[in-house]
């Protein structure tokens, strides 16, 4: 009888980097693979699901407006028992570090269920930064049996932590860069509507919120000054505490175009056109080096430290400064772009959910 494997998505970027582990699993035939929808992300993970032709088996529809991070974990946390009660899957597999990932591993706990954790490993080292997402992914370390680790260095950060467990962790690469590279093919075939911008901005994330936003705006307004015929696109996130000072501070700047959230697809080719993407995302930190894109990141702080240290990415922080002068020095010094543009990818090859296969099969044949 073939294995039971449930596969955990709830956020856009689970479904992005879960898709290729959840397409080789049902590749290899010798899985009853099954995938649940936690709801988090509802309307923004459904053209991902036709993007990379997934089947939701469930969904547990856990939002509602303007809810707590508590009331969420409350909900999750029923919803997921309620799951694993009635299924009992011989894993669960979910990725990265989400209130979806950390209820997902900490119902499997309770209910002696194996986890894996797709993404293993990321570490700020600051527990309040990114929040809640440090204290999730350290949580989740704890408590995963099968740890599939992006870089070396995030697997030396659970070799580290909890030593007992090196034996079930795993060097597998992004599957991110997976994700990439399919889509990147089925853009040939499948182009999107043309988007002309020199920068792609996104930022999102809850350290964000407030003032960092506002000194990110006004760097960007200060951009359009400086350069006139400067194009900048700027996706924005739904959340209220970010849209709506996003159309209040923007709104009224010709140079700008604010949209709705793109599509994947949308959003691939928006960083193949972009000359730079300053992000406070943690995906665009890893796809952006692999399409040979320079990245300003918009945090303190970043789990991702590999392109850093290679030159392809630079911490700057959300200072409008900051912002200023390194976005200037990018658009003027034509070696500075060129060494920052270089390409080449700390995060894998594109074969990690193959990797992440293996190793599942290993790990449910001894079990």
């Amino acid at each position: 009888m073939n294995k039971k494997v449930s596969c955990i998505i709830g956020t856009r970027p689970e479904v992005i980097k879960m898709a290729p582990v959840i397409r080789a699993l049902k590749a290899a035939g010798h899985f009853e693979v099954s995938t649940l929808s936690s709801g988090q992300h509802r309307e923004l993970i459904a053209p991902l699901v036709d993007w990379f032709e997934l089947d939701i088996n469930a969904d547990l529809s856990v939002m509602t407006e303007n809810q707590s991070l508590s009331g969420l974990t409350a909900r999750l946390m029923e919803g997921f028992d309620r799951y694993l009660s009635e299924t009992r899957p011989d894993l669960v597999l979910a990725q990265g570090d989400t209130t979806t990932v950390f209820c997902a591993a900490l119902a499997c706990f309770y209910r002696h269920i194996p986890f894996g954790h797709v993404e293993a490993g990321l570490r700020t080292h600051n527990i309040h930064n990114p929040f809640p997402e440090e204290f999730n992914r350290v949580a989740v370390g704890r408590i995963s049996q099968l740890h599939f680790c992006p870089t070396q260095l995030s697997r030396e950060n659970i070799v580290s932590e909890y030593p007992p467990n090196g034996n079930s962790t795993y060097l597998t690469g992004n599957t991110v860069i997976d994700a990439l590279q399919y889509t990147v093919a089925k853009l040939k075939n499948h182009p999107t509507a043309d988007m002309d911008h020199d920068i792609l901005l996104t930022a999102h994330r809850r350290e964000s919120f407030g003032e960092p936003l506002a000194e990110i705006f006004s760097a960007v307004l200060e951009l359009c000054q400086k350069f006139p015929d400067i194009k900048i696109l700027y996706p924005v996130h739904p959340n209220p505490n970010v849209h709506a000072v996003a159309h209040r501070m923007l709104g009224n700047q010709p140079n700008i175009k604010l949209s709705s959230p793109l599509d994947y697809p949308e959003l691939v080719a928006a960083m193949q056109r972009a000359k730079v993407i300053l992000t406070d995302s943690g995906g665009i930190q890893e796809e952006a080096p692999a399409l040979c894109k320079p990245v300003l990141v918009l945090r303190e702080t970043t789990e991702r430290p590999e392109a850093v240290e290679i030159g392809v990415a630079k911490l700057i922080g959300a200072h409008r400064e900051s912002i200023l002068t390194e976005t200037c020095r990018l658009l003027t010094d034509t070696n500075h772009y060129q060494k920052m543009s270089q390409g080449g990818s700390p995060y894998g090859d594109g074969q990690a959910a193959t990797r992440i296969c293996t190793a599942v099969n290993e790990y449910l044949r001894i079990t």
